[in-house]
């Protein structure tokens, strides 16, 4: 997996940046959706320059760590991009990591 962000907590959204080869995005904010219509639609809007990015679904892994699965999707990319969002382990921050992997979003 593959870091590609960092975000802290800034009232009741996280806060950060996307760093890849290709994406270069800073004043990201990952927010969470108070009126979500089922269980399978998002937990969390992405946003960058208020302009929606992406999807988040809340998540636990096998071994019980809460996280995000992210969508992030623009116009220019060929594909979506699926990253997991992750607690740092000193609780301060959040990391946002990839992995070439297949995801069904919702699941």
């Amino acid at each position: 997996m593959a870091n590609i962000g960092n975000f802290k907590k800034s009232g009741n959204e996280l806060q950060g940046e996307i760093m890849t080869l290709s994406i270069q995005a800073k004043g990201v904010r990952i927010v969470s959706e108070a009126n979500r219509s089922n269980d399978k639609a998002p937990s969390h809007r992405v946003y960058r320059n208020g302009a929606e990015i992406g999807a988040a679904w809340s998540k636990r892994s096998a071994e019980g760590r809460d996280y995000l699965s992210i969508a992030l999707d623009d116009p220019s990319f060929p594909a979506p991009v699926h990253a997991s969002l992750f607690r740092d382990e000193d609780g301060e921050g959040f990391t946002l990591l990839w992995s070439r992997g297949h995801r069904r979003n919702g699941d």
